[in-house]
């Protein structure tokens, strides 16, 4: 973009606002780092997220089938209470997977690539105030 840096017209001014855009730029590279860290947890949780939720609907399937089938009594008791907390279990991996499944990698490297052009942005106008301070 062409800036209106002809328009300054004091070297105070222009260190000013490459200041300005020197901690802006610094706030943009930790949101970046924090979200390239969160990204690599991402995939390292992904595929196991998705492994062990596979194996818990499976079992919250069968445990299902098996209680619908048995009178009432003691084992079935059991087994209820084991259906309940393997369908807990399901609900909390679905939610992990929400947080750090193969969508959530996906919007993080977005954001990523997002910030890598408003870097270059920020870079193209410390130049642009640099050149001008530097021209007065």
């Amino acid at each position: 973009m062409n800036y209106s840096v002809s328009l300054l017209t004091n070297r105070p001014d222009c260190q000013a606002l490459i200041d300005i855009a020197n901690a802006d730029k610094k706030g943009l590279l930790y949101r970046r780092t924090g979200l390239e860290i969160q990204s690599d947890s991402a995939t390292s949780n992904s595929s196991e997220i998705d492994a062990e939720l596979s194996a818990v609907t499976a079992e919250v399937a069968s445990l299902q089938a098996i209680i619908n089938g048995l009178p009432d009594g003691p084992t079935k008791d059991i087994l209820i209470l084991r259906y309940k907390k393997a369908d807990v279990k399901k609900a909390l991996l679905e939610s992990r997977k929400d947080k750090y499944g193969v969508l959530s990698l996906l919007q993080k490297e977005n954001d990523i690539a997002c910030i890598d052009k408003d870097i270059i942005e920020i870079d193209a106008y410390i130049t642009a105030l640099t050149d001008r301070m530097n021209a007065l």
